[in-house]
């Protein structure tokens, strides 16, 4: 629901458009209401440029806070002493890392790969 205007907001709204049409450019106070109303027109859409730009961070930041799901990534890399008490419980899974589950399809086997068994692995 709007907030109601005041009376005095509303006596200095512009009562014309935001544009430069139908203006008699020899009639003062008419240009400048004109210009007055541009000029209202793009601080507004500046500010809520701005108001949305905020939000976009704040966004971002929740993004980057929240990029995990469920436990299972917490659960594998566990560190005790580091992400919970020292001397804490050993966290022990049945999940396999990403190399056991792929196994040699999860190598590169191209040749001069010096990051797996690329060199090694005859084929």
């Amino acid at each position: 629901m709007p907030t109601p205007e005041s009376a005095s907001f509303l006596a200095k709204k512009p009562t014309v458009p935001p544009t430069f049409e139908g203006v008699d450019f020899t009639d003062n106070e008419a240009v400048a209401n004109a210009r007055d109303a541009i000029i209202r027109e793009q601080w507004v859409k500046s500010m809520m440029t701005r108001l949305v730009g905020q939000e976009m961070d704040r966004y971002i930041q929740l993004l980057k806070e929240n990029k995990e799901k469920g436990y299972r990534g917490r659960q594998q890399n566990y560190v005790p002493g580091v992400d919970g008490p020292s001397g804490g419980p050993e966290v022990l899974t049945d999940y396999p890392t990403a190399q056991q589950a792929k196994g040699i399809k999860g190598s590169d086997l191209r040749p001069g790969n010096t990051t797996g068994h690329g060199g090694d692995v005859l084929y």
